[in-house]
């Protein structure tokens, strides 16, 4: 059952994002501030006892996940990537990716997600860093990702099904031209071979995400 049909308005999933979430800098990324919920499983929980689901997405949305954390950090240290350019950022999440390429400088940024509480939650953040950002409920992934000049996808290779259907879309969008940037701490689903590591990074993460408190994450560039 989809949230909207669930909840009455979008202001009412936007209500449930911000009471769920507590704003503040992000870990590694002191420059951007999000809201971020404490627990993990409480927060879940709470989601499908709200929507009436089982077995839903864990509420990606709600943690700074290292891929996008990575991704954030090498976007605001290298400015030049986006400076100037448009902006896809893929699988956004809590939108880390997106508000970083804001702040670096972009001329325009489009988050795209599958769920409504993270369009709901990209837009808080957005707000809470005073930056704009274009967020849409959709599915990209048949396409190319144009117009955009550069491609952001934060942790997109942790599932087989997953990694299956992003390979494809960011290699039609390096096809056409675009700077394709993946974030990625390790997953299974990565095919390296396909990338160039352009940096790496020790990033700290919540205990309830992950083995363990630190994750080697490194920011690949897809290759023609």
């Amino acid at each position: 059952m989809e949230a909207d049909r669930v909840l009455s308005t979008q202001g009412s999933v936007t209500d449930f994002v911000g009471r769920s979430t507590v704003v503040g800098p992000v870990p590694f990324v002191p420059e951007v501030r999000l809201h971020l919920a404490g627990a993990a499983i409480p927060l879940w929980e709470e989601l499908e006892a709200l929507t009436g689901e089982t077995n839903s997405a864990p509420p990606f949305w709600a943690f700074a996940w290292a891929g996008g954390v990575a991704i954030a950090r090498y976007v605001l240290d290298h400015p030049e990537v986006v400076r100037g350019r448009t902006v896809l950022d893929i699988a956004a999440g809590s939108g880390v990716v997106s508000v970083a390429a804001a702040k670096a400088g972009a001329v325009s940024v489009r988050a795209v997600e599958i769920d409504p509480f993270a369009i709901a939650a990209i837009r808080l953040n957005a707000d809470a860093n005073a930056v704009n950002i274009q967020a849409e409920c959709v599915d990209l992934l048949g396409g190319d990702g144009a117009p955009a000049g550069v491609v952001l996808a934060g942790d997109v290779f942790y599932e087989r099904t997953m990694a299956a259907r992003f390979l494809p879309f960011l290699e039609r969008a390096c096809r056409r031209g675009a700077v394709v940037l993946v974030g990625d701490p390790g997953r299974a689903y990565l095919p390296a071979e396909r990338f160039q590591k352009v940096a790496q990074y020790e990033v700290p993460v919540s205990a309830d995400l992950e083995d363990k408190p630190v994750k080697t994450t490194t920011v690949w560039r897809l290759v023609a």
